[in-house]
């Protein structure tokens, strides 16, 4: 039988598991440097009991930083077998978590076929599978009705879930009083408002956190507290909602790591770049170093089709000040449900701000990889570009459709390449141009 409930209690044991071990080996550290990290609530490892492919990861700040795909299906988009496509694919092109964020049908099927079949991390957000899985609409469903579907995803096998616990009632009155732009924005955290305000009702995610931690103890499922309140525009950002939702939030994340249940904590949302460092810092004070997971940020509202680049420079941003977890952003953001070609350059925006971060913060190794591709540059060696590249056949495919002349140049400069110039002429070489 085993000795420990969740990962956090292992590592207060002093016990070594298997998912420990291995995200040991996949960062370049000792056991001994990852565990007090874990111990702490610094880093998560997002590991179900019942998720038993899983290859784990650990999300911290001085880990390399994470990816997570949002995916799922919609009522205007239900084909189960495309959104296993892009599961897949998401996978092989690098993402570290799928969160399973299907709101139609009988969602059980596909959430039990990701915990059975695929090796990332798996996340939800039970309140929105609460009416679906009911087929009840939201104001006849019980506090009892949302925390036993929050118990099903556990039972299930899924690694975290998302879960709007930091507002309450008080916040019907502040986003009366102050006057968002955008209100909320937040799918989760609009259903648990709009919730509170057909039942007269207190948050029972917030009434019942209690219970949802000896779920969460017993299956080791990671909280990931939603940031009901993160700013859907550049006007809300950092306002009174938000902030004050971080602190309840960091009284949270206390009283999760008390029952030794592992948590991350949500943040922004839309946000200028000049205040994503501050967030970060005072997310990291408020809850005391848990791992910060955010959506972009996106840097400025009006690049639909776009967003993920404009999610692309916020997370660059964020993750070198602190940000462990960025949730990509795909062309589709505001838009539409995202298709296999929106997921592949969300992944790809996220893949490139997470690097550029790793490298920035001098996480182990991150740079490696860049300085291969210089070599590879220096020679004008392309097999090897190739090998070292984000999205190789894409970069194969655009050399191939503008194919040069002479093979050791591209058709931009032709002989005039200085990496062509500078090999013959150190090389003592004569150097023809035309």
């Amino acid at each position: 039988m085993e000795q420990y409930a969740t990962q956090m209690e292992a590592a207060r044991k002093g016990i070594v598991t298997e998912q420990l071990k291995r995200v040991a080996e996949k960062e370049r550290m000792s056991v001994e440097e990852l565990m007090p990290l874990v111990a702490e609530g610094k880093v998560v490892i997002c590991a179900n009991k019942h998720h038993t492919c899983i290859d784990p990861e650990g999300v911290g700040s001085m880990l390399r930083t994470k990816i997570n795909v949002n995916l799922g299906i919609s009522r205007d988009c239900k084909d189960y077998d495309v959104e296993m496509e892009k599961v897949m694919a998401a996978v092989d092109m690098g993402a570290h978590a799928i969160m399973d964020l299907s709101s139609h049908g009988n969602t059980i099927p596909f959430r039990r076929k990701l915990t059975a079949e695929c090796p990332a991390m798996i996340g939800t957000v039970p309140v929105y599978d609460s009416v679906i899985h009911y087929q009840r609409d939201l104001a006849t469903l019980t506090a009892k009705d949302f925390i036993d579907v929050v118990r099903l995803h556990a039972e299930d096998g899924v690694d975290f879930v998302t879960l709007h616990c930091g507002i309450t009632r008080k916040t019907i009155e502040q986003i009366k009083k102050h006057k968002r732009k955008m209100n909320i924005v937040s799918r989760g955290g609009s259903l648990v408002f709009a919730w509170m305000c057909m039942t007269g009702e207190e948050n029972p995610f917030y009434e019942y956190y209690d219970e949802i931690l000896e779920i969460c103890r017993e299956h080791d499922v990671t909280i990931s507290l939603g940031d009901a309140c993160r700013p859907g525009c550049l006007a809300d950002a950092s306002d009174v909602c938000q902030i004050e939702e971080l602190v309840r939030l960091g009284e949270l994340t206390k009283r999760a790591w008390a029952r030794d249940v592992q948590v991350m904590v949500e943040g922004p949302g839309h946000m200028p770049m000049d205040q994503i460092a501050a967030n970060m810092k005072i997310q990291q004070t408020i809850c005391m170093g848990a791992p910060f997971y955010v959506l972009g940020p996106p840097v400025t509202d009006i690049a639909p089709g776009y967003d993920h680049i404009t999610s692309a420079i916020g997370g660059a941003i964020a993750a070198q000040n602190g940000a462990a977890f960025l949730c990509y952003v795909t062309p589709a953001e505001h838009l539409a449900l995202p298709n296999v070609e929106d997921v592949k350059q969300g992944i790809i925006a996220s893949k490139i701000a997470a690097h550029a971060a790793d490298i920035a913060k001098g996480v182990r190794g991150a740079r490696e990889i860049d300085d291969r591709m210089a070599d590879a540059r220096r020679v004008l060696d392309w097999d090897a570009q190739w090998e070292c590249a984000i999205d190789p056949e894409t970069a194969k495919q655009i050399r191939e459709d503008r194919k040069p002349e002479h093979e050791d140049t591209c058709s931009m400069c032709g002989k005039f390449c200085a990496v062509r110039s500078m090999n013959k002429a150190l090389a003592g070489e004569y150097i023809d141009i035309l």
